[in-house]
């Protein structure tokens, strides 16, 4: 897997979630259940992951979105 970005923000993570679906990628969103542990406050980022042979790809559909903040 491959780290593309992070967010503390759910409706972005969501929305990127979409798009790389859309585009062919099988993203996974990891620490996706520290909420439980912090109490919902989105004070830790979850992370943005697609399988390595899907990265370039997934940048490219990302960057054509304008979606580049928090990249990793």
């Amino acid at each position: 897997m491959r780290v593309l970005l992070a967010t503390t923000n759910p409706v972005r993570l969501s929305f990127l979630i979409a798009l790389l679906r859309d585009g062919g990628c099988d993203p996974v969103v990891l620490d996706g259940h520290i909420g439980a542990l912090e109490g919902n406050i989105g004070a830790f980022p979850r992370r943005l992951a697609v399988p390595e042979d899907q990265e370039h790809h997934a940048r490219r559909i990302l960057r054509d979105a304008g979606e580049t903040e928090g990249w990793r």
